[in-house]
Parts: C-alpha cells; sequence; structure tokens
C-alpha cells in the first residue's frame, strides 16, 4: 500500500525533513496523529489547557469523549511513515517503521529499512552525529 505525504501538519505528532551522509540521500519522515479507540470520532493529541496545547504532557487525550491513554503506550502503537533516498543504493522509496526510538550505532534514532537493498538508514535526533568506528577502534577488534 503506497504511503501518503501529509497534507498539513495539523494531523500529526511528528515530522522531519533530512539529508542524510553528506547529501549522499534524504529523508522526509511523519507519524500520523491516531483515531480515538473509544469513540473513533476525532484524532487524539496532547491535552490542551486554557487553549493551549501542553507540550510536555505524559498523556494523550481525545478531544470529544476525553479519553486519555498514557504517553509511551499510545507512541508504541503508532507507525512512522517515510520518503527517502537511500545514501546506500541511490534509489528513491518509502518504507514505514515502528515510531519508538531504538539504539542504532550508538545513538537513539527511528530506523527505516530501504525496500531495494535493505540497508537501515537512521533518523536520529537533530544534530546527533551516528557514532563511527575509528581506525583505531578497528585494528583493535581485530
Amino acid at each position: 500500500m503506497p504511503i501518503t505525504e501529509p497534507e498539513s501538519m495539523e494531523n500529526l505528532i511528528y515530522f522531519t525533513n533530512r539529508t542524510l551522509e553528506d547529501g549522499k540521500g534524504k529523508i522526509k519522515a511523519w507519524v500520523y496523529k491516531k483515531v480515538c479507540p473509544k469513540c473513533g470520532k476525532a484524532k487524539m493529541g496532547k491535552p490542551v489547557e486554557k487553549g493551549k496545547v501542553k507540550i510536555r504532557a505524559a498523556e494523550y487525550t481525545c478531544p470529544e469523549c476525553s479519553f486519555t491513554e498514557e504517553k509511551t503506550l499510545h507512541e508504541e502503537s503508532l507507525s512512522l511513515e517515510a520518503k527517502y533516498t537511500c545514501p546506500e543504493c541511490g534509489k528513491e522509496g518509502e518504507s514505514t517503521a515502528p515510531y519508538k526510538r531504538r539504539s542504532f550505532m550508538g545513538v537513539k534514532a527511528y530506523v527505516v529499512e530501504c525496500q531495494h537493498c535493505k540497508a537501515k538508514i537512521p533518523v536520529t535526533k537533530k544534530l546527533k552525529a551516528i557514532k563511527k568506528k575509528s581506525k583505531e577502534t578497528v585494528d583493535a577488534d581485530k
């Protein structure tokens, strides 16, 4: 099933558009808001207090029925969708991955797999560089 690019940021929990590995590839990734599992009428989001969204909230709430779900439980049920140009093979593709950061080469990242060459493409936090093994470490491992 082909993934659809978002029309606006209102329907998203997460969005990023990055250049990978010195311009060899690029990735655009996003996570859509989930429809409320209780009422099914509205999309769940962070709670709104006094007209402002509570940024560091520990839960997600439904604006219609006020159903709340713990942040970690809610985010683990979501999936990250991405369109990319692979830095390994240079082909364009699209893929999905769980919306859960995992350790990748010493850095927490969402990891998307290339549909062509099966290379792992990390989506790290901004300004986080992937730790590469130095020549001394590689020689010591032998």
